[in-house]
């Protein structure tokens, strides 16, 4: 959350750019790390950065795009995160493999940098109208955005979505191992890459979806209860079952995460620069309570057995799902309203 108060005092693209330095300087400290402790610091100073370049980006975005058209394009925008991750990954085992893994992580770090340089050039600036220049006016709007319902009832709503979709992509090959070994690692590592990758084609559909629904609750509810069926199907369906429920649930990953993304720039109180605080509001009790999550899935897996685990995430994650209910209905722009996006005033001449 802090990235979101910075880029409510700073602005956006500022944040942006420095999260992107962060992570850049980052990668190649890592790539020096003289030992496992320094190692891991720079990779936590990595994470760092990255949360202060993805909420205030994401707000970036919404602001630039006219209501009715920016579902598609905040969609894109996370997509880009899982082909970003599925590259970096396969690069870097590539790289690491041929040259060691300080080389794939210099290299990362490099690369990020002319990324900073292109965000600061190209970006237009920030409406400075939009900035709490002032302490007690960024307590103030910090304030409106912590106490507002309809954010902290997306944010828990969604909670068990969340942690489902990190134990499908985290543990499946773990439970493979286990508990189905006719299935075969190389497969349950494929299902679980692939729940990544169709995520990406989810997020442009679901915006599309969301800008032409009266109530983007419904979206949001209907394909988070259809995950928790997928989930449920892992430890009882034969494989060829199993495989088309896990397409269908990244699927829904990318397409409801898009939803929850874009339900906060038509809040009043997650508007402007503050969007970029609404974001990280919803990360944050999402990483939190969706890990929590799945750590509770390992004890249970390693107590009453994964049966059991699974039927839990399942339940978990319909259980939260009516608090949608309490997040204040907005009506989208219908197709072909078209609204001016928010422009940067022209500088004085």
């Amino acid at each position: 959350m802090p990235a979101g108060i910075a880029a409510l005092r700073f602005g956006s693209r500022v944040v942006s750019v420095a999260g992107l330095l962060v992570m850049g300087v980052a990668g190649i400290a890592s790539a020096l790390s003289p030992s496992v402790t320094a190692l891991a610091a720079t990779r936590f100073l990595a994470g760092v950065g990255a949360a202060f370049f993805f909420s205030p980006g994401l707000s970036f975005l919404a602001r630039y795009y006219p209501a009715g058209k920016r579902g598609p394009m905040i969609g894109w925008y996370n997509g880009a995160f899982s082909i970003g991750a599925g590259l970096g990954i396969f690069g870097g085992a590539v790289a690491g493999a041929a040259f060691g893994w300080p080389f794939a992580l210099g290299v990362g770090g490099v690369l990020l940098l002319p990324m900073a340089v292109l965000v600061l050039v190209a970006a237009p600036p920030d409406p400075p109208g939009e900035l709490a220049r002032r302490p007690g006016e960024l307590w103030a709007r910090s304030l409106r955005v912590f106490r507002s319902r309809s954010l902290w009832a997306l944010a828990f709503a969604l909670t068990g979505f969340w942690g489902a979709v990190f134990v499908v992509a985290q543990d499946m090959v773990q439970f493979a191992h286990d508990a189905r070994p006719e299935w075969g690692v190389g497969v349950a590592a494929a299902i679980a890459a692939s729940v990544v990758l169709i995520s990406v084609p989810g997020g442009p559909v679901g915006g599309w979806l969301a800008e032409r629904s009266r109530d983007p609750r419904r979206i949001a509810a209907l394909f988070g209860a259809l995950t928790g069926l997928m989930v449920l199907a892992v430890p009882f369906a034969p494989l060829p079952l199993v495989v088309p429920a896990m397409l269908a649930l990244g699927f829904f990953d990318g397409l409801v995460f898009t939803v929850i993304y874009l339900i906060p720039t038509y809040l009043a109180e997650g508007r402007g620069e503050a969007m970029a605080l609404a974001v990280a509001l919803l990360n944050s009790v999402q990483v939190l309570v969706g890990s929590a999550l799945a750590v509770l899935f390992g004890f249970l897996a390693g107590g009453p057995g994964y049966a059991v685990a699974w039927a839990a995430m399942a339940l978990l994650t319909v259980a939260p799902l009516p608090l949608l209910l309490l997040v204040e209905r907005q009506e989208l722009p219908s197709r072909g309203v078209r609204t001016p996006p928010v422009r940067a005033p022209a500088p004085p001449a």
